[in-house]
């Protein structure tokens, strides 16, 4: 079959999506309409399937440097303009729903064969899949194959009749006569289950977490947090609280905290010591230590948000009690010319002090679409070192180690004028996308001002 077949295929599609948009609604009954909008899902169920088949094929042969990205995930939300998560599970789907070849080449059958089938024939959607594809990340690994797939046979038979809410109590329902007592103490299975999960910083400053910890990360807390989470230790309350030692009478007695708050600031507590010990060394090129950019005007009137290396906003007032503490890193902003930013040629790896400046400037990786935080980050020269570019503040720009490996496949990286990074991508691979990341930097397309302020660190 040629190329032009599929091609044709899709743009018969399109056509007859055209044709019916077309058609006026206003004469069909209200049954009609429901039934025509039956129709339409179970079209919407099918396509899908289509791109499993797609996704399938690319993540078996494609190379996705060549696709203009690091990751397959990353080549879909580029070209398809879907956020990063929604790409991920998409290539997940395809990874459990496509087709697959063995070794030797022959075709074989997806991993959740049933639940391919009845999606490919538009009998259920993609809650329902996503309910089913939980299910089995949920499953422990000792149950067998003939249970598994008896388990599946039983979901879709369920779910081409019920909705993704009743399918959901099915599905749990299932999972505990599978698993009615859990399974004996299992390392692997423990090691499988374990994580800590930090959510996205809200618009109070707060940040959800939550997670499973293993035996021995329960330990190893209990043994600090029975120390540094007593009642009176490392209260931010105190004028001077007590970070070792024994807390006094008067600050165990006048501690209001709840368990869960001395937890949080014990926590808090421990994060600072690693900091302040040295022990953590370096990482991509600097001491393992907060860094926080604001602005100037911000800092000398104490209002406002710093955003750290991370891109996690702190109040101004927590700026002011970390920079107490390191005013030193202000002077690389402040009085730059006693710390040389501008190296020539003399050197090729950029400097702490640079190193600063770039993650108040860019604060993450510069690649339009990538998420990545200034602190994981490392520095690329724009103008190429090997081509001789300088190792200068202004000719170097932050990347993901990913990134950074990807800028020499024919991108284009440069600094526009308004200290913005630009990344033009080779003909090849340039498919209308953006050039610069506003991640990093959603302000800026919040203000109209050219102004916007002198950043420090």
């Amino acid at each position: 079959m040629s190329s032009n077949a599929v091609h044709n295929a899709v743009a018969s599609l399109r056509a007859c999506h055209d044709e019916l948009a077309a058609l006026p609604l206003d004469r069909l009954s209200h049954r009609e309409l429901l039934d025509v909008l039956a129709e339409l899902e179970v079209l919407a169920r099918q396509l899908p399937a289509q791109s499993h088949r797609i996704l399938a094929r690319l993540a078996a042969e494609a190379s996705p440097a060549d696709l203009g990205a690091k990751t397959l995930p990353d080549v879909v939300a580029t070209r398809l303009r879907v956020s990063r998560a929604e790409a991920k599970q998409r290539v997940r789907d395809a990874a459990q729903l496509g087709p697959r070849s063995s070794f030797t080449g022959e075709p074989l059958a997806p991993i959740l064969e049933l639940t391919a089938a009845a999606q490919a024939a538009g009998q259920i959607g993609p809650e329902h899949v996503a309910i089913i594809g939980k299910f089995f990340r949920k499953l422990p690994d000792w149950v067998d194959l003939q249970t598994r797939t008896q388990a599946e046979a039983d979901l879709v038979l369920n779910a081409r009749g019920l909705t993704p809410e009743e399918l959901t109590q099915v599905a749990e329902r299932l999972q505990t006569l599978i698993d009615q007592d859990g399974p004996m103490p299992d390392d692997a299975e423990r090691a499988r289950r374990r994580g800590f999960w930090i959510g996205k910083q809200q618009a109070d400053g707060m940040t959800p977490v939550h997670g499973l910890l293993d035996p021995l990360a329960m330990a190893t807390l209990e043994a600090v947090t029975a120390k540094l989470a007593a009642p009176g230790m490392c209260n931010p309350q105190d004028d001077s609280p007590c970070i070792s030692g024994t807390p006094t009478h008067e600050q165990i007695e006048g501690d209001g905290r709840s368990v869960a708050q001395r937890n949080h600031d014990a926590l808090t507590a421990m994060g600072r010591s690693i900091l302040s010990s040295g022990e953590l060394g370096q990482h991509n090129g600097l001491p393992a230590m907060v860094i926080v950019s604001t602005t100037l005007q911000d800092l000398t009137d104490a209002a406002g948000v710093g955003v750290t290396a991370g891109g996690a906003l702190l109040p101004m007032s927590d700026v002011i009690r970390l920079a107490s503490h390191a005013h030193h890193s202000l002077v690389v902003f402040d009085k730059h010319t006693a710390r040389p930013l501008y190296l020539g040629r003399s050197k090729r790896i950029a400097t702490a002090d640079q190193r600063i400046v770039l993650l108040a400037r860019d604060r993450g990786c510069t690649r339009p679409g990538c998420t990545v935080r200034g602190y994981d980050c490392q520095v690329h020269h724009a103008t190429g070192w090997a081509a001789g570019g300088p190792t200068d503040v202004d000719a170097m720009v932050l990347a993901c180690p990913a990134d950074n490996r990807l800028a020499d496949e024919g991108y284009c990286v440069r600094i526009r004028t308004d200290g913005s990074v630009e990344w033009i991508p080779p003909p090849h691979n340039d498919v209308g996308q953006a050039r610069t990341n506003v991640y990093h930097h959603p302000e800026r397309m919040l203000t109209t001002s050219d102004e916007v302020g002198d950043e420090v660190a």
